[in-house]
């Protein structure tokens, strides 16, 4: 299974990966989950993806969107910070130029490729490893997430445990909870399945640097 990563379609087959990863997005958070999401046409999107962030898709060998997510870095608007400050003690975030907010993390179960014998789907592993890698890659070491706790349970049985930022609260259907989780060689290679291959482009969310 390969990573690809880029923020902006350089040819018509990255752009085909777009919109899957839009429809796959409605049928995750809408169809299955019941979010309060905006979907237009079969898609699901909203304002962060006007941002310029970069997307991490996970693609199945047989050319399919498997998985996907959003990269935004955590000095800028985020989802935590703009749309979820109640999962936040303090409604604020201690933002580094070295932290990125991932967001709309979701996985096609439907696909038969990556389900294997284990508890935790590879294309889930597949996607965690990618979204470490680009964020090794590119300066980053640190990920902020809003998740729920079925997630939560899934991240603490791999071996990424998330460090919660605050305590779960009900929002919608779901019980949030805000955490950070370390984006290191260590977990990279601890994560990745036998298989994962990776693919980066654009590399569109560099940190700023930081003055004394």
């Amino acid at each position: 299974m390969q990573i690809l990563a880029f923020s902006t379609p350089q040819d018509v087959d990255e752009a085909r990966v777009l919109q899957s990863h839009h429809e796959l997005r409605a049928r995750v958070f809408s169809d299955r989950l019941g979010w309060d999401v905006n979907v237009i046409d079969g898609c699901e999107a909203d304002g962060f993806d006007g941002l310029g962030p970069t997307y991490v898709f996970a693609i199945a060998s047989s050319g399919q969107l498997a998985g996907c997510a959003r990269l935004l870095p955590a000095s800028g608007p985020t989802m935590l910070v703009n749309v979820f400050p109640s999962l936040l003690p303090s409604g604020y975030l201690d933002a580094h130029a070295a932290m990125i907010e991932s967001s709309r993390f979701c996985v096609d179960t439907t696909l038969g490729e990556g389900k294997g014998v284990g508890s935790v789907h590879e294309v889930t592993l597949t996607m965690f490893a990618g979204i470490i890698e680009w964020s090794i890659a590119n300066g980053f070491r640190e990920i902020i997430t809003v998740t729920d706790l079925r997630f939560e349970r899934i991240l603490a049985r791999v071996g990424w445990p998330l460090a919660r930022l605050g305590e779960p609260k009900k929002i919608g259907v779901t019980m949030a909870v805000a955490g950070t989780l370390p984006a290191s060689s260590e977990i990279f290679h601890k994560l990745r399945p036998a298989d994962y291959q990776s693919k980066f482009t654009t590399n569109s969310a560099r940190p700023r640097k930081e003055h004394p």
